[in-house]
């Protein structure tokens, strides 16, 4: 990896002594235009100032920073309380970030991680300026391990480890042909994503595979979306006899919307989830769902990243852990 930019490298850019530059980042008394030279000069080459920089070289601060997209969904809410408890018993903390689907605050919260001399980050980003992201995690020089999303696939400097999603997907769609499903649509996850693309290029292939035409209606991974969607299959696509969706908010939403539609479901439309979070049994009926084992694959995200900061261990480019579905009655099993 190439060195971070230093203090000399501000003062250079900013034509002031590195003194200067120390009084800036300290919040000492210093021109407005001196400040706000310094705070460009900063900006312009990626220099990002770490508070902890000597525990950091030594990789001894002993912090993790764990940055997820969307902690009000159970699934990473499960991973991310599973990994904090991995790492403490091996004597590492987490400091944990919410981005809230946010790029901008994903950006200022990373920065302000790598201020505070955290050793590495896992990091399950929030989607675009994927740029402004990875900027400030090349000029921290940081170990970053991506999961369950990527920012830039195939980059030996952001490994990134997933759930099999394309398995995952193949594995619900031929659950519901083997349980007799005709017509079987896909719902949820936002158009163009790869995220989405994954877990649904699973359930393509089998419907190629079978001649049959997909019915796919992406949008917000929500329980609300499932709702709206049930309503929808019902009124356009009265055919459908399966779903297949893009996590388990969205197959709540439907179990939820269909007594009202007077759609029994099990029976006249069988449904699989995705991520087998821990609603998926209580629901009523419970839901079938595609299981990424958010306990092993904690255990497996502490274990890489701390290999890599504690022994330079570096994960794979790539790599995907198994999945397995999870047969209940709502899609008939």
């Amino acid at each position: 990896m190439k060195e971070r930019p230093t203090i000399l490298d501000v003062a250079k850019r900013a034509g002031v002594s590195k003194s200067t530059v120390s009084l800036v980042l300290q919040g000492s008394a210093v021109k407005e235009t001196t400040r706000v030279a310094v705070r460009q000069a900063m900006a312009d080459i990626g220099y990002v100032y770490n508070r902890s920089a000597a525990t950091l070289r030594s990789s001894s601060s002993g912090l993790i920073g764990l940055v997820i997209n969307d902690l009000r969904n159970p699934f990473y809410t499960e991973f991310a309380a599973l990994f904090q408890m991995e790492l403490a018993r091996n004597g590492y903390a987490t400091v944990l970030a919410n981005t809230d689907e946010d790029p901008s605050l994903q950006t200022r919260m990373i920065s302000s991680l790598v201020e505070h001399g955290v050793s590495g980050f896992i990091i399950s980003p929030s989607y675009g300026d994927e740029q402004e992201t990875l900027n400030v995690l090349n000029a921290s020089n940081t170990p970053t391990l991506q999961v369950f999303r990527s920012l830039k696939s195939g980059d030996p400097k952001f490994p990134f480890l997933a759930p099999d999603y394309l398995r995952g997907g193949r594995l619900a769609a031929e659950h519901l042909l083997e349980m007799g499903c005709k017509r079987i649509a896909f719902l949820g996850g936002l158009d163009g994503r790869a995220v989405t693309e994954e877990r649904m290029s699973g359930y393509l292939s089998v419907l190629s595979e079978n001649g049959m035409t997909p019915v796919v209606l992406t949008g917000q991974a929500t329980r609300s979306f499932g709702k709206t969607m049930a309503a929808k299959l019902q009124a356009e696509h009265p055919e459908v006899d399966g779903v297949i969706c893009f996590n388990d908010l969205v197959a709540l939403g439907v179990l939820a919307a269909c007594p009202e539609l007077g759609i029994k479901v099990g029976t006249d439309l069988r449904v699989v989830g995705f991520d087998d979070i821990e609603d998926c049994q209580d629901s009523y009926p419970p839901l079938s769902s595609v299981s990424c084992n958010i306990p092993d694959f904690a255990k497996s995200t502490a274990a890489q990243i701390l290999g890599w900061v504690k022994d330079g261990k570096t994960p794979v480019v790539t790599a995907r852990s198994p999945v397995q579905l999870i047969k209940r009655a709502s899609s008939g099993a």
